[in-house]
Protein backbone atom coordinates (compact mmCIF):
# COMPACT_ATOMS: atom_id res chain seq x y z
CA UNK A 1 0.00 0.00 0.00
CA UNK A 2 1.40 3.23 -1.25
CA UNK A 3 1.53 6.72 1.33
CA UNK A 4 -0.56 8.18 -0.74
CA UNK A 5 -3.47 5.36 -0.07
CA UNK A 6 -2.90 5.99 3.74
CA UNK A 7 -3.96 10.15 3.26
CA UNK A 8 -6.61 9.57 1.08
CA UNK A 9 -9.87 9.24 2.77
CA UNK A 10 -11.21 7.96 -0.06
CA UNK A 11 -9.07 4.98 -0.20
CA UNK A 12 -11.15 1.38 0.17
CA UNK A 13 -14.56 3.08 1.29
CA UNK A 14 -17.70 2.28 -0.35
CA UNK A 15 -20.14 4.62 -1.77
CA UNK A 16 -22.54 2.94 0.84
CA UNK A 17 -19.87 3.52 3.64
CA UNK A 18 -20.05 7.23 2.34
CA UNK A 19 -23.77 7.85 2.22
CA UNK A 20 -24.54 5.98 5.70
CA UNK A 21 -21.62 8.13 7.37
CA UNK A 22 -22.84 11.42 6.19
CA UNK A 23 -26.33 10.57 6.79
CA UNK A 24 -25.83 8.95 10.24
CA UNK A 25 -23.09 12.38 10.84
CA UNK A 26 -25.49 15.12 9.46
CA UNK A 27 -29.12 13.51 9.20
CA UNK A 28 -31.04 13.87 5.76
CA UNK A 29 -32.56 17.45 6.55
CA UNK A 30 -28.68 19.00 6.70
CA UNK A 31 -27.61 16.35 4.09
CA UNK A 32 -29.91 17.59 2.08
CA UNK A 33 -29.38 21.46 2.74
CA UNK A 34 -25.56 20.38 1.71
CA UNK A 35 -25.58 18.66 -1.44
CA UNK A 36 -29.52 19.65 -2.24
CA UNK A 37 -30.38 16.72 -4.31
CA UNK A 38 -34.12 15.29 -3.95
CA UNK A 39 -32.69 11.87 -3.03
CA UNK A 40 -31.71 13.46 0.03
CA UNK A 41 -34.24 15.74 0.31
CA UNK A 42 -37.57 13.74 -0.39
CA UNK A 43 -38.21 10.35 1.71
CA UNK A 44 -34.82 9.53 1.42
CA UNK A 45 -33.14 6.58 1.57
CA UNK A 46 -29.99 5.40 0.89
CA UNK A 47 -30.36 2.70 -1.98
CA UNK A 48 -32.10 5.45 -3.52
CA UNK A 49 -28.98 7.92 -2.91
CA UNK A 50 -26.97 5.60 -4.18
CA UNK A 51 -28.92 4.68 -7.48
CA UNK A 52 -28.79 8.70 -7.94
CA UNK A 53 -25.22 8.89 -6.71
CA UNK A 54 -24.20 6.19 -9.38
CA UNK A 55 -25.76 7.96 -12.13
CA UNK A 56 -24.69 11.41 -11.75
CA UNK A 57 -21.39 12.47 -11.67
CA UNK A 58 -21.37 16.00 -9.97
CA UNK A 59 -23.81 14.76 -7.61
CA UNK A 60 -21.24 11.95 -6.33
CA UNK A 61 -18.42 14.36 -6.30
CA UNK A 62 -20.00 16.57 -3.74
CA UNK A 63 -21.04 13.87 -1.12
CA UNK A 64 -17.67 12.39 -1.57
CA UNK A 65 -16.20 15.97 -1.26
CA UNK A 66 -18.02 16.43 1.75
CA UNK A 67 -17.03 13.08 3.36
CA UNK A 68 -13.60 14.20 3.02
CA UNK A 69 -14.32 17.19 4.89
CA UNK A 70 -16.00 15.47 7.80
CA UNK A 71 -12.77 12.81 7.66
CA UNK A 72 -10.66 15.78 7.92
CA UNK A 73 -12.19 17.71 10.35
CA UNK A 74 -12.34 15.01 12.39
CA UNK A 75 -8.48 13.68 12.64
CA UNK A 76 -7.94 17.33 13.19
CA UNK A 77 -10.09 17.46 16.47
Amino acid sequence: MTDHAHKDPLHGVTLEQIVVRLAERYGWAELGRRVPVRCFQQDPSVTSSLKFLRRVPWARAKVEALYVTLVRDERET
